[in-house]
C-alpha cells in the first residue's frame, strides 16, 4: 500500500499568519484572558523593567539612593504603569529639587547680603558717633 502525504504547508501557512495577528478573534479563544497571559507575568516585567532602569540610573549617577529609594518603593506601589511614566516623575522630581536649590541659594545670599549691610551701618552710625 502507498504511503499518504501527510503535508504541513498548511500549517505552516497557518502559524504564518497567526504570527501577523490572523485568527486570534474572540471565536478563536478557549482559556480566560488570565490563562492566556497571566496578569502577573505582566507585572513582573513590568517591575524588571522599571528597576533595571532605577538600577541604570543610580550607576550612572542620574539619581542618588535617596531618590532611588523613593522610586523603587513607588514602582513597586504601583504608581507608574510604563517606563515613560517613570522617566518623566524622575525628570520633574529632578527640576523640583533643583528649584529648591537654586531658591535656598538666593534666600541665602540676600540674608548675607542683608548681614553685610547691617554690619556697614552699624561701622558707620559708630563712626559719626566718635
Amino acid at each position: 500500500k502507498a504511503v499518504k502525504m501527510h503535508s504541513r504547508s498548511r500549517v505552516r501557512k497557518n502559524l504564518e499568519a497567526k504570527r501577523k495577528g490572523r485568527h486570534t478573534g474572540i471565536g478563536k479563544r478557549r482559556g480566560t484572558k488570565e490563562a492566556r497571559l497571566p496578569s502577573k507575568v505582566i507585572w513582573m516585567r513590568r517591575q524588571r523593567v522599571l528597576r533595571r532602569l532605577l538600577r541604570k540610573y543610580r550607576q550612572q549617577k542620574k539619581i542618588d539612593k535617596h531618590l532611588y529609594h523613593f522610586f523603587y518603593r513607588h514602582a513597586k506601589g504601583n504608581a507608574y504603569k510604563n517606563k515613560r511614566v517613570l522617566v518623566e516623575a524622575i525628570h520633574k522630581m529632578k527640576a523640583e529639587q533643583a528649584k529648591a536649590k537654586t531658591l535656598i541659594e538666593q534666600s541665602e545670599a540676600r540674608k548675607d547680603k542683608a548681614k553685610i549691610q547691617k554690619q556697614k551701618k552699624l561701622q558707620k552710625k559708630e563712626a559719626v558717633l566718635k
